[in-house]
């Protein structure tokens, strides 16, 4: 038996950093479900609903509530990181400068996805045990739509490391359209569960954001030492990614923003990549594996299966649908639109996260919860196969 709070959380940080590494090692899962993913599909399996249940009083003595409030901590400051380090590296200006493709390709990527999803979302609402007890019927088919519509921003910055194109032109681009759908979904979450204190807020969030970027324009052009523009840039994350969470935007969200304004010159190159190597080896397991790990769901037979199925082929197909119209709108070469919406189906983290929130507020069940967590699953786990079989293909891009 352990016998304090120190004990329980390093045997807890053991699991978390062992299990899923002798996993992805020993099935060298590496092709086609990196490290990341088999951290979030561990977190599932050393949950509730199966270690749990398997062996409750292992996962009751190491999984206790106060050591989930500890790791979680962790969690959230470790992607937090992670994700202000992909907003540094976003170019702003090309934001601006191509910001009708941006904008096109994001709009027709989220809404496309978001009626294919309704329609489905429509036709389960008409079925017993798929609408939660607190949900209008309008709720509910938004919400699936908007799940079905989620790109996952830190997965997919990791996805494309992994293929070898984060910092290339395409990269970049599916950066940009990612990143506007995110904060787009936020703010619609706020609509569907009807918290117009929270759409309020995030209408304030804007000026004092614009206001707070131009100030630390001025603080870190004045600051000569690498040290202090580090440490200004830490305090700077805490603050926006605490605005944009109190605004209803998600931490997450204001981290990537806390990153998007700063210029990427004012940190030396080979500092950011060893930072950025550190969160992801020492932080970001954390946070794959907690968020799968405080998933709580049940599998009650093929039904969800087969709704989780129907959802994967409508939000991947409509995905490609969506991007392909906004690709001849744009004119872009061929294949690119098949690769872009390949990537941007990307989900698992945010789906969770976003999914739980619906769960908690009463508008999905639980089992339209794992049906959702299933399709979150299978469809980060094809990103990386499909889209490298695409580019070796020759796909322009």
């Amino acid at each position: 038996m352990l016998r304090n709070p120190t004990e329980v959380f390093l045997v807890g940080m053991a699991v978390i950093f062992l299990f899923p590494y002798l996993i992805w090692k020993i099935f060298k899962t590496d092709s086609y479900a990196p490290l990341a993913i088999i951290q979030i599909v561990s977190g599932i399996i050393l949950g509730p609903a199966l270690l749990g249940k398997a062996f409750p009083e292992f996962y009751n003595t190491i999984f206790t509530e106060d050591n989930i409030k500890v790791l979680s901590g962790i969690a959230w400051w470790g992607v937090m990181l992670f994700v202000w380090t992909a907003g540094v590296e976003l170019d702003l200006k090309s934001v601006i400068n191509k910001k009708k493709d941006t904008a096109v390709t994001a709009f027709f990527a989220l809404a496309t996805p978001l009626i294919f999803g309704s329609a489905l979302a429509l036709i389960i609402s008409n079925y017993s045990g798929w609408v939660g007890n607190s949900a209008q019927t309008w709720q509910f088919v938004i919400g699936i739509g908007m799940a079905t519509a989620v790109t996952a921003l830190p997965i997919l910055v990791l996805l494309m490391e992994k293929l070898g194109i984060f910092k290339k032109e395409l990269g970049m681009r599916v950066l940009r359209y990612a990143s506007l759908d995110d904060i787009l979904i936020w703010s619609v979450l706020a609509i569907i569960i009807m918290d117009w204190e929270r759409v309020a807020r995030q209408i304030a969030f804007i000026p004092f954001f614009i206001a707070l970027s131009y100030a630390l324009y001025k603080i870190m052009n004045k600051a000569t030492d690498a040290r202090d523009r580090w440490a200004i840039a830490m305090f700077w994350v805490i603050v926006i990614g605490f605005s944009a969470d109190w605004a209803g935007l998600h931490y997450m969200v204001g981290a990537f923003l806390a990153g998007a304004v700063m210029k990427s010159e004012w940190f030396s190159e080979t500092e950011m990549e060893i930072f950025k190597k550190n969160v992801l080896l020492i932080l970001m397991p954390v946070f794959f594996l907690i968020t799968g790990l405080k998933t709580n769901w049940s599998v009650s037979g093929l039904v969800i299966l087969l709704v989780a199925g129907l959802l994967l082929i409508t939000q991947f197909s409509s995905k490609i649908i969506g991007v392909s119209i906004a690709g001849k709108i744009l004119k872009w070469e061929k294949g690119e639109s098949l690769v872009i919406g390949t990537l941007l189906q990307t989900k698992a983290l945010i789906e969770i996260i976003f999914c739980t929130i619906l769960l908690d507020k009463g508008i999905i069940t639980s089992q339209m919860f794992t049906a959702l967590l299933l399709m979150a699953v299978f469809s980060t786990i094809s990103t990386v196969p499909i889209t490298r079989r695409l580019l070796n293909k020759g796909s322009r891009v």
